[in-house]
């Protein structure tokens, strides 16, 4: 009977703990509403303060003068495709196109060929000297570019490489290796070792291994990167200011500044709009057509 009782004594005193814990995940669903009421409302913001100036910039494209500085928010009365034409022709956009796409394309392929090579042997073979290598490309990723542009100015003009075309590929190439390589690395880390170990058992080499086994593997990385890598290349100004002054071999970014400032207070601000949506447009298809592939390789070493 005394056990009976004080069993009971005890079940009566001893506190629920549904009821003491209900009030703890209220507490946290409530803050997880909060944060994401939050989150969601940075990120409108964001995408308010990214869209409405690019919106704008392709409705002043097809206004006249007139219209953009008397009524810049307004919708253009018609469109004006003669903007399109005039920066095309008149300002030289079409040359100032082609010379950005040979180098930006050529200094896109080496960076890419180059860094992946480096970023794979760093990763995945131990030798002296390693951590060195790697320290060095993570010292170039710091290292400002504005203390670099005297002295490179003249190593280029020693070489003879300035105002040539394949010099500023060269000079993009090792601008971009270091965070190349660092995000490469970090890849080739994440993937699996088996397959490598496969191939190399079924006689294949060091290099058959790695462009026929590993690169097909490190696809979303090299997109990512190559994106990046892109987006850094073609927005390029101040390396071919000081490296490419001959005017008929500027890049895009030299263009839309001569275009702004040829004309003094009587610049063709129309023929800007559509000269700076011109540039923008193969950015944002690049973006577009692999936006999977780039959230894709940033998320490969979390989900590792």
């Amino acid at each position: 009977m005394t056990t009976d009782t004080s069993t009971a004594d005890l079940a009566e005193e001893r506190p629920p703990v549904a009821k003491q814990a209900a009030p703890a995940k209220k507490e946290k669903k409530g803050e997880g509403v909060v944060l994401n009421v939050f989150s969601h409302g940075v990120l409108i913001l964001w995408a308010f303060m990214v869209v409405i100036p690019l919106l704008w910039a392709v409705m002043a494209s097809f206004k006249d003068d007139n219209s953009i500085l008397s009524t810049p928010w307004a919708l253009p009365d018609k469109l004006h495709f003669d903007n399109w034409s005039r920066a095309w022709t008149q300002a030289h956009m079409s040359d100032y196109f082609v010379n950005t796409i040979l180098v930006v394309g050529g200094s896109l392929i080496g960076t890419l060929l180059l860094g992946s090579m480096a970023a794979y042997v760093l990763a995945r073979f131990e030798f002296p000297g390693n951590r060195f290598i790697y320290y060095l490309f993570i010292g170039g990723m710091s290292f400002p570019i504005m203390l670099a542009l005297v002295p490179l100015f003249y190593v280029m003009n020693n070489l003879s490489l300035l105002n040539t075309t394949h010099g500023l590929i060269l000079v993009y190439i090792a601008y971009s290796l270091p965070f190349t390589v660092f995000f490469l690395t970090s890849f080739f880390r994440t993937l699996p070792t088996s397959v490598a170990e496969a191939a190399m058992i079924d006689g294949a080499s060091h290099t058959r291994t790695f462009f026929q086994v590993m690169l097909p593997m490190a696809r979303p990385g090299l997109i990512s990167v190559g994106i990046f890598n892109f987006l850094g290349q073609w927005n390029q100004y101040m390396l071919p200011t000081v490296l490419n002054t001959d005017p008929d071999k500027r890049v895009l970014s030299q263009g839309l500044v001569e275009l702004a400032t040829s004309q003094g207070y009587k610049g063709d601000w129309s023929g800007l709009m559509a000269g700076l949506v011109m540039a923008m447009l193969p950015v944002l298809a690049a973006y577009i057509v692999f936006q999977r592939q780039v959230v894709a390789g940033l998320t490969a070493g979390a989900l590792k």
